[in-house]
């Protein structure tokens, strides 16, 4: 569901993307920054680019150490393979993405997925139907204006 559209820019937003499989994660980026200024016209919306997956918790860490963001949108890709170290890394990110946003009392959307190939890719990456970046900037935006209600 789409929140409302806001009549003029209040919030502020940092997406942290990997730049690994960036054929995957780019359009996710793309799709989330197009969202949330569908959602909120001018908005403030950075980007901090992590070489991968593993790395987005450290610049998601730094980025609410700012406390210049209502949210902050972390997106990223991994691909299963024949060994656990797909899950690990997708474990090891879920769980310091929460405890970052309690510790720092700011939203993180987790937008990471975790596919089994590259045509699950394809389908919460690129196609415009179920698009996780979309749905990722809708998240940011709900949760930053409950956030700011409730403050």
């Amino acid at each position: 569901m789409r929140p409302r559209l806001a009549p003029k820019a209040t919030l502020s937003f940092a997406i942290v993307a990997s730049q690994y499989n960036a054929q995957f994660t780019q359009p996710l980026v793309d799709n989330a920054y197009r969202e949330l200024n569908i959602l909120e016209p001018g908005a403030t919306v950075s980007l901090v680019s992590a070489p991968g997956t593993f790395e987005i918790p450290l610049m998601v860490h730094s980025v609410a150490e700012l406390d210049r963001y209502h949210a902050i949108i972390a997106l990223g890709l991994v691909i299963q393979g024949e060994t656990a170290h797909a899950a690990l890394i997708a474990q090891s990110v879920t769980n310091s993405l929460l405890e970052i946003s309690l510790a720092h009392r700011v939203p993180v959307i987790h937008g990471i997925l975790l596919v089994e190939n590259e045509a699950q890719a394809c389908v919460r990456c690129i196609d415009q139907e179920f698009n996780r970046g979309v749905e990722a900037a809708r998240a940011a935006v709900s949760a930053a204006r409950t956030l700011r209600d409730i403050k």
